[in-house]
Formats: C-alpha cells, structure tokens, sequence
C-alpha cells in the first residue's frame, strides 16, 4: 500500500527569490534571446508611455486652438504608435513565451534524467503518484511561471517604472497620489504572501496524494474487483478528492479577499488624482490634456500592479511546485560510480560474498556476515523460507542497493569500483515479474537497442524456447504489446524476460522465482531453456521449487539473513537439516 503520510512537509521559511533565482539559471544558454526581449519589453515601455502624450498634446496644442491638421497628424503618430506596439508585442511575447516552454523542456529532461538515476532506496520511498505530479503537474505549474508570468513581471515592472517617472516628470505633485498607494498594496501583499504560498503548498501536497491513489488503484484494479473492494476504494478517493477540493477552496477565499482590497487602492487613489486633478485645472496650474494624460497614466499605473497580483496566484502554485521538483534534483544518488573505476576487461563470472551484511532502514539486519564464493561457470541457487534473504543477495549483486558492512567481488573486483553500466551489462536477470514495455516484441526483446539484429533475437528466442509461440502471433516478432503485456500470458512473458536477458550476453544468469507461476508446459520450456544457460555461465537462481534445483552444482540454504547450510541436493538431503524438511513439505 502507498505511504500517504509519509509526504513532503510544507516548509516554513519563503524564499522564493532563492527559487527564482535558480529557475532563471535554466534561461543562461538562452541569454541572448532573454536580453533581446528585455529590450523589447523597454521600447515597448516607451512607446505606451508616449500615447498619453500624444493625446495630451493634441487637446491642449490642437484642440484648443482648432488646429485640425495639427490634431490629425498627432492622431496619425499615435496610430503607428499602436501598430508598432502591436507588433513588438507579438515578437516579444514569441520570445519569451518560447524561452519559457525551452526552459520547461530542459528542466523536465533534467528531473526525468535524474530520476532514472536514483537507487531503488529512493523509489521504496516515494509513491509512483508522487512522482509522476512532479514530472507533470509541477513541471506545468513551472511551464506557467516561465511562459506566461515572466512576459507579464518583464512588461509590467518595466511599464511600473516608466509611469512612475513619466508622471513624476511632468506633474510632481499629481504623482505622489498614485504612488502613495503602493506601500499600501505592498502591506496588503505581504499580510497575504505566506497564507497564499502555504494554501499553494497544500494544494501540490494534495494533488500528489491524489495522484498516488489513483495510481495505486489502477495497478491494483483484479485485487479489488476480486474482493469487491471498489466501495472501499471509492471512499478512501473521494476522502483524498475533498482534500484537494478543500485546498483550492481556502486559495479561492484568500484570493477572493487580496484581489478586491488591491482593486479599491486603485479605485480610491484614481478617485483623489481626479479631483485634486479638477481643482488644478480649474485654477489653471495644469492643462486638461496634462490631466487626461495623468488620469490614463494612473489607471494603467495600477494596471500592472493588478496584473501582478493576479499573477501571484501562478507565481505562488509555481513556486510551491518548484520547491518538490528541486527536491528531487537535491537529492543525491545514493548508489555511485567510483572515482577511480576499475574495468571488467573480460569478465569470467566469478562472484564472491565476503563478510557481507546488509539492512533496509539501518536497523533490522536483512543479511548476517554472509560469505561464500562462485566459481566462473558454477550454477548455485538460494533456497529457504520467505524473508530469509534471498531477492536481498541479488539486489546487492546487482547493486541496487550497497553493502552495510563487508563486500562483493566480481573476478576479484569490488563492484563498487565497477562502474554501474559496466557491472550490469554482465548481468543477465530473469525475475519472477516480469515488465514488458508497450511497443512490440523485438522492442521488448532488445530494447530498442538497434545494434542488436534480428537474426541474433530470433536465434536467442530459438534458444531459449520463445521461438515457439512467437511465431505463432499475428505479426510474429512485430506483434503488438499493450501495456506491462497484459495480451500475453505468464508463461509467455517470462519466456520473453529469458531472450532478453540471454540477448546482451550476459556472463552471469540470475533466475528469481523464474517459474513460479507458469503452466506446465511453460515451465517444462523454462527448464529445458535453464539446462542450457547454466551450462554456458554463472548461474544464481532462487527457487521455491526444489525440483527445479536439483541439478545445480550447489544449494546455499538461507534462513534468517545467515548461510545455514551448502551442498548439492543429495548431501543436504542426507543432512537432514532445513533442506531436508522444506523437501518434506513440498513432497511428502
């Protein structure tokens, strides 16, 4: 079941400009085109702010003396003036726009990337849903910030500061009204800055968990129709649905609230500028043109302001979701490629144990000081009672995890000096699940590695046993595979997960539970197929079977973490030990 409460915790420190900060590193190998709209952004500036004065210009030099030529040839330059902006807007906002979706393309192929990287440590810990919000939904919350907020932040802070030493240029006096509101909106911003950026927080929190159950529920779909536990599942969505709800709702009330308290500064400082504005005209200190032109520069001073803060809401949900995407790239690799590789020049396939102990949650003690040694081409299989060790011994050959205490050695090599591509590139896995991509058979066999031919999977699936049913399919080797190879059975799919394995050439075989839930027929391929692979490589399998066993060159009998018994299968029988009485339960 997915650990629902185990979740990222909302943080109490904002530092949001450290965030942003490192968002806009992502925009450094596309600087030129973010310098080129800046630049943009200002002569767009510069032209909005002209505007007013156009129209102030013709009501106080035009209008008022009936010069009509004079008002129309003003109206012409403010007409191109509108042209022009329209199409330096179009330009910017593509230059923009499109950093931004440039930036979210990196920084998705950078946390996939990563992901892709992390040791299984990492993934036993974060649900599936978790982190599938963080590579879409908050790499979209992010894409938002980046395409759409950044155009808006670059044009209205540029459109801020130009208003705001237009209008102090011109009238002084008349500029202080508006500008006096901004320590106001600013109060207002800051009283409402953390309640929004939590409810954001919670909001991702809760779209995470939501994700999670449906993930959760949809891979475990025959477990809960088989014992009619849709209800159940049902109830426990709708809880975490309401949860989500719940969020958004407490958003929408701050919002609701911070949005008309920006929009009444504006109202009432318009309101003063108009009617101190009135009085200046009527005594004559300024001109109505300079009026009208301040009353239009005022409405659109607290335009961008408005603009803004309508953008705090993307800018809050981003900047929440930034926090969990930078979370996961700060998270190190736990499992790591030596500094000073060594290389398996060419691998023999000998294994060794030595003294190795090994835990999940650096408490409870999995594996116990176990040792042993596998010769190059020696089959050796785990046996035991569940839980005693055995998926634990492959996991750390495989190096999914390292060892607490001692070490594993490849033909004399630690495996932690051996580069990680390298060690498991000499590994050929059967396990008792088997995964198959969406694509088609061929695809699945060699993994789309194209150096692979046809010839060589077609061979390998001949040998293994695979060539039998593949060649009855529709397409053969072109045969369609829905998702995880829900078209195929078991058998069928664990015949596939043995060309795969045998396809890269692997030195060492490594078979769990290969056979577990096959038919008989299957099974009687599998063994055939197992025969021959020992026969060639180093070979570990685990196997609760024991028929399936008998003619390795040795059993190492597991219980509890500890080697409690070696031999073959005639000298453990005659041992009379834990052997010998898992036979007689399988048996007698």
């Amino acid at each position: 079941m997915v650990d629902y409460q185990h979740e990222d915790e909302i943080l109490g420190k904002a530092y949001d400009g450290r965030l942003m900060k490192r968002l806009l590193r992502y925009a450094f190998p596309y600087k030129w085109r973010l310098m080129m709209g800046i630049f943009l952004s200002l002569i767009l500036t510069g032209i909005f702010i002209a505007g007013p004065l156009l129209i102030a210009t013709a009501i106080d030099r035009g209008i008022s003396r009936s010069d009509t030529l004079f008002v129309i040839m003003v109206m012409l330059m403010y007409l191109d003036s509108l042209i022009l902006q329209m199409a330096i807007n179009y330009i910017n906002s593509y230059l923009l726009i499109s950093l931004g979706q440039r930036i979210m393309l990196d920084l998705r192929m950078e946390v996939f990337t990563h992901l892709q990287k992390m040791s299984l440590n990492f993934f036993d810990h974060n649900p599936v849903g978790r982190l599938v919000t963080r590579v879409t939904s908050d790499i979209v919350a992010l894409s938002d910030l980046l395409s759409m907020v950044i155009v808006a932040v670059i044009n209205d802070i540029f459109l801020i500061c130009g208003l705001t030493i237009a209008m102090l240029w011109i009238n002084p006096r008349l500029a202080l009204i508006p500008i006096s509101s901004i320590p106001l909106a600013l109060i207002v911003l800051f009283i409402f800055k953390p309640r929004l950026r939590n409810s954001y927080r919670l909001i991702r929190q809760r779209l995470a968990r939501l994700n999670a159950c449906i993930q959760e529920s949809v891979a475990g779909i025959r477990v809960t129709q088989v014992f009619n536990q849709e209800e159940r599942m049902m109830n426990k969505f709708k809880a975490f649905n309401q949860e989500h709800y719940d969020a958004n709702y407490k958003a929408i009330i701050y919002f609701s609230v911070f949005m008309p308290l920006i929009a009444a500064l504006s109202g009432i400082s318009i309101g003063f500028l108009f009617y101190y504005g009135v009085g200046e005209v009527i005594r004559g200190v300024i001109k109505l043109g300079i009026l009208i032109a301040f009353l239009d520069y005022a409405r659109h001073f607290f335009s961008p302001i408005q603009d803004l803060t309508d953008k705090y809401s993307i800018f809050q949900g981003a900047m929440a979701s930034a926090e969990r995407i930078f979370r996961i790239l700060d998270t190190e690799e736990e499992i790591k490629d030596s500094v000073a590789p060594k290389h398996l020049t060419i691998c023999k396939g000998e294994i060794t144990f030595d003294n190795v102990w090994f835990s999940y949650n650096n408490e409870v003690d999995v594996l116990k000081g176990i040792s042993f040694t596998i010769k190059p081409g020696e089959s050796v299989a785990l046996v035991g009672m569940s839980g005693g060790g055995k998926t634990t011994i492959i996991s750390l050959l495989s190096r999914f995890y390292d060892v607490k205490k001692g070490r594993i050695l490849i033909d004399g090599v630690d495996i932690r000096d051996i580069p990680q591509s390298e060690l498991r590139r000499q590994l050929g896995v059967v396990l008792q699940d088997v995964f198959l991509f969406s694509g088609n058979i061929l695809e699945n066999i060699r993994l789309n590695e194209q150096s692979i031919s046809l010839d060589r999977v077609k061979d390998i699936a001949q040998y293994v046993n695979a060539d039998k049913f593949i060649e009855k399919l529709p397409d053969d080797y072109l045969t369609k595979v829905e998702e995880r190879g829900t078209t195929l059975s078991s058998g069928q799919r664990q015949l596939l997960s043995f060309a795969r394995a045998m396809v890269f050439d692997p030195k060492i075989l490594i078979l769990d539970e290969a056979t577990s839930a096959v038919d008989v027929e299957t099974e009687y391929y599998i063994q055939e197929a197992t025969s021959k692979l020992i026969k060639s490589m180093t070979s570990i399998i685990i196997a609760h079977r024991l028929s399936t066993i008998q003619n390795v060159n040795r059993i190492l009998v597991m219980h509890k973490g500890e080697i409690r018994e070696i031999g073959n299968h005639q000298e453990l029988i005659a041992q009379k030990g834990i052997y010998y009485k898992l036979y007689q339960m399988q048996y007698l």
